[in-house]
């Protein structure tokens, strides 16, 4: 009878394996030692002390699963991607402030100008009707054939 319930555990612990690496990971589980444990329903000082080989089986695989594909856990590597997608927002983010900074202190300082022009234009034109030695010319009649008004 202990021999069918340790195949038996072995049997729940090898299943929850291949269920975790699989990326099939249940609700509040996470692939690691004590979610495999948990989801085969072994105490997890039960799989250290009787099923160390299977312990090593699943460290080797989840070892070799980050090497070649990344993350086995789905989640994880969601969370990573996630991660750096935020990262990388925030510095566009950074960057756009910075522009619509510049841009802004671009605008106050052509306002700035613009202001500083008109004010000129019309100290000029003030001038220019003050000082009485200035003229209109009247507009001469175009020779030039295409200019022709026509």
């Amino acid at each position: 009878m202990p021999n069918d319930r340790h195949a038996n555990a072995e049997s729940r612990l090898k299943a929850a394996m291949d269920q975790l690496m699989t990326g099939d990971i249940p609700e509040g589980l996470r692939c690691d030692i004590k979610s495999l444990s948990i989801l085969a329903a072994v105490p997890r000082a039960t799989l250290y002390r009787t099923y160390p080989h299977i312990k090593e089986e699943f460290e080797n695989r989840l070892r070799r699963a980050r090497e070649v594909t990344g993350e086995p856990d789905p989640r994880v590597a969601q969370i990573d991607r996630l991660k750096a997608e935020v990262a990388s927002l925030k510095g566009r983010l950074s960057r756009m402030k910075q522009e619509a900074s510049e841009a802004s202190e671009f605008k106050t300082l052509a306002l700035s100008r613009l202001v500083e022009q008109h004010d000129e234009i019309q100290r000029l034109r003030a001038a220019c009707q003050d000082s009485g030695n200035v003229h209109a010319l009247a507009a001469r009649a175009s020779t030039h054939p295409r200019l022709e008004p026509g």
